[in-house]
This record gives structure tokens, sequence and C-alpha cells, in this order.
């Protein structure tokens, strides 16, 4: 029996009709049509998608196998734990676009950090986790292992030492879906995070060694493995914003085809992507999709989208359409 569309999914159908609006819908159906053969879904998170909280919504995407791999920056791989463990010490400025100079160093020295028009507390979420990753680093490079950044998260998620600070239902966070299903992810550029930074400080200090935390090249092979492993039926790339998290694993397509010779490697399936960066000379972010086929990433007839508007409002929708809501 076919399962009935939701409100959601029938006013948008409904309502959105044209333009950026349409080309949501389209995406929505796209992706679903995806799925529906049989097809994987990569989905890559910029931006700062774990402080907009959309793990509210994505965490039941990953728990209904809507998504196969993620590829993140390091931001959303741990703002979505800092969230969980210190979300009631969070503050939100709707006046962001009025503050001085002198308004974000009082900031500042509150251990505010602000994204937009969100401030991440210094103490009870970077400080918190940092106690108990550093733990697990540790232990890691005592025992002789080398981990992935995000492997090193999933430790700390299931170990259960941060279940003490939690401070949001758990089905709301997307890592820790991610974490029960052992979903795989790539990070690519983690050191540019705030984990990134702690643990090179650690390695400054001489109390870590930089090898216990494997690479980017690391992350590039494994998914070079994955894709060839699961790409007999396609796989689809929905990309929220731009920058390494969609550029990086992209690139495994040409680099699989061209710099390996492996010329039976087929293109991603499908490519949604959402952005409010404007079509600009020589930005990744702002490309159309069609460049990509130059650069053997996408093929003439791969479905191609791209939704130029902002990500909170428009990734919550489509999800929300794949989940019938």
């Amino acid at each position: 029996m076919t399962k009935t569309k939701g409100e959601i999914s029938n006013f948008i159908e409904k309502y959105y009709l044209h333009f950026n609006a349409a080309a949501l819908v389209d995406a929505a159906k796209g992706y679903e049509d995806q799925l529906k053969q049989g097809s994987k879904m990569l989905v890559s998170l910029a931006g700062a998608m774990s402080t907009a909280e959309l793990g509210k919504i994505f965490a039941e995407v990953i728990r209904q196998d809507k998504v196969h791999i993620i590829s993140c920056t390091g931001a959303n791989l741990e703002e979505d734990i800092m969230n969980l463990v210190a979300h009631s010490h969070y503050k939100r400025v709707p006046n962001y676009r009025d503050l001085t100079p002198q308004d974000e160093w009082d900031l500042l020295e509150k251990g505010l950090n602000r994204v937009t028009d969100t401030c991440i507390p210094e103490h009870e979420a970077f400080r918190r986790l940092q106690k108990h990753i550093f733990e697990i680093w540790k232990n890691a490079e005592d025992a002789g292992e080398r981990y992935l950044p995000h492997e090193f998260m999933y430790k700390l998620l299931l170990s259960g030492v941060l279940e003490e600070y939690y401070e949001i239902d758990l089905k709301d966070s997307w890592m820790y879906a991610a974490a029960e299903k052992n979903l795989p992810i790539v990070c690519p550029g983690w050191e540019d995070s705030t984990m990134g930074n702690i643990f090179a400080s650690y390695v400054v200090k001489g109390e870590l060694k930089a090898s216990t935390m494997k690479s980017g090249i690391e992350y590039m092979t494994f998914l070079a493995d994955w894709y060839t492993a699961n790409s007999e039926k396609g796989i689809g790339f929905f990309q929220i914003g731009g920058g390494i998290a969609g550029d990086f694993p992209i690139c495994v397509v040409p680099m699989l085809y061209q710099d390996l010779e492996r010329t039976d490697t087929p293109f991603w399936s499908y490519f949604c992507q959402i952005s409010d960066s404007t079509t600009s000379y020589g930005s990744y972010s702002g490309a159309v999709p069609n460049e990509k086929i130059t650069w053997g990433k996408l093929d003439i007839n791969t479905p191609k989208f791209i939704i130029e508007s902002d990500a909170t409002i428009v990734a919550p929708l489509i999800f929300a359409y794949l989940l019938d809501m």
C-alpha cells in the first residue's frame, strides 16, 4: 500500500509552483525517485546547519535510511553534540544585524561565540566536550590505535560519558542517530574546527601525536572504496551549502575515473544544491551544476537542481517531503 503524503508535503506541492519554490519540489521528488530505484544518497552539510538545529529533522532522515553517507565540516560534526549537551546555555541574538564591535567584544568576554543569531557557550559546549574527547584520543594513542575524526566522536557518544549533560531529546541529535547506525561520514578539513584546533594544541604541547588522528587523504581513500562498493544502482549527491563539505566528496568520481583510470566508474546519479551563494567568477559554491560536467563529476543526463535560497528554510521542507510529513 502506498503511503500517503502529509500536510507539509501536500502544501508545498499545491503552492510551490514557480522559481525557487518549484525547484524545491522538483528536487524533493528527484531525491525520492533516487531512493525508489535503489540508489544511495550522500548529503553534505556546510555552514552551521547543526547549530541551526537541522538535527531535529535530519536525525529522522538518518533513522529511516534516506541518507547513506554524510560529508560535513568539522564544525557540523561537533556542533550537533555541543547542542546536545549545552542547549540551555545557548543565547539567541535576534538583533544581530545591529551589533556594534563593542557588543561583539562583550559577547566574547562572556564566552559566547556568535554564529549569526545564535551564540555557542564556550565553557558549557567546547570545554565540556574537550575533557572527555581528550581521554578518548589519549586512550587510542596509548593502545596504538588510529581513527578518523568522526569515529572518535562516535566513540564519545556511544560511551555514555555525556549522558549526564543531555539537554535536548536524544532523538533530535543527528550525530547520535548516525553513531547508532555507524553511518559512514567524511569530514574534510576537520583541522579547522574547534575540536581540531584543540587536538592540534595537544600535539604542540607534546601530549598527543598528530598521527593518532587519521587524515583527509585517508578520508578520500575511504570514500573511494565506499563509492566503488555502493554505486551499482547509482549514488546521488544532495548538497547543503558549498565549500569543502561539497567539493571534497564530489571529487571522488573524477579521481576514480581519471586518476585511477577506472573508466567504468559511474557519475553521480543525482545532484541538488541548496545555496544562497550567487553565481560569481571562480566560485565553487556559486557555480551552476553544469560546470561540474566539465570536471567529470556529473553526466549530461544526471538530474540537476539548484535552489538559491536559505538552507535553514529549504532543507527541512525537502526532508519533510521525504518523510511523508
